[in-house]
């Protein structure tokens, strides 16, 4: 049986065995102290095509996430809403798309691109920046790489980032991965992350909650930001 530790969207993906290889990295997860959230790449492209089937709407956009990423949605919005009332700094990735920002075969992955259109990379309505947040953009997969990211950061005395978005696998990892390294404490929310394919999804949350992040539901982190709000008002 899964421990608490493991009971998460991977426990009918991971068997037993690797469980066990595992168990070293079991721990308990909290948010840190002095959080910021941290939101990748939820941009319009990523939804292109609507709530259905990736490998259907993959054929005319294929950097949609399909219904995977519009499942995601309304968990997204109780986040955003939890990190605004407890007045967390909220940071936003985008896609550099600046004529002349960079070299033309300079490509955040090794994917065959076709010409986007700059407003797709505009942040979905639903996650809209308000005045006072900030919108860094990128042109790798990591939100801090070259940028200014951890210098915002570090300016704002944040020790914990709470990280959401896609995809899983790729810019949301490389993310995490660099966040650790900067010596941040990293929490990733479950149902606010989305990949292409469940598996990709599962197997990279799985990778990243025993070595280098504490993947939380987003009620758990919902409850301890409005816990943060209240402790202010007190």
């Amino acid at each position: 049986m899964p421990t608490r530790f493991e009971d998460h969207c991977w426990k009918d993906s991971v068997p037993e065995e690797m469980l066990r290889v595992y168990a070293a990295y079991e721990r308990e997860t909290f948010v840190g102290p002095a959080p910021a959230l941290l939101a990748i790449d939820l941009y319009e492209l990523a939804y292109q095509g609507g709530a259905k089937p990736v490998p259907e709407v993959a054929k005319t956009y294929p950097s949609s996430c399909g219904e995977h990423a519009w499942a995601t949605i309304p968990a997204t919005q109780t986040l955003f809403a939890a990190a605004r009332q407890a007045n967390l700094p909220i940071f936003y990735t985008t896609q550099d798309v600046r004529p002349g920002s960079q070299p033309a075969k300079l490509m955040a992955t090794k994917r065959r691109h076709a010409p986007i259109a700059a407003e797709l990379y505009e942040i979905k309505s639903e996650f809209k920046p308000r005045p006072g947040d900030t919108v860094i953009t990128k042109q790798r997969a990591s939100a801090f790489y070259g940028t200014p990211l951890l210098a915002h950061l570090t300016q704002l005395g944040i020790q914990t980032v709470i990280v959401c978005g896609e995809s899983t696998s790729g810019c949301v990892r490389a993310s995490a991965v660099d966040a650790y390294s900067h010596g941040f404490h990293v929490v990733l929310v479950e149902e606010c992350c989305f990949d292409r394919f469940v598996l990709s999804h599962k197997i990279n949350l799985f990778d990243l909650h025993h070595k280098y992040a504490d993947v939380m539901r987003v009620d758990e982190v919902a409850a301890h930001l409005r816990g943060l709000k209240m402790a202010k008002a007190g």
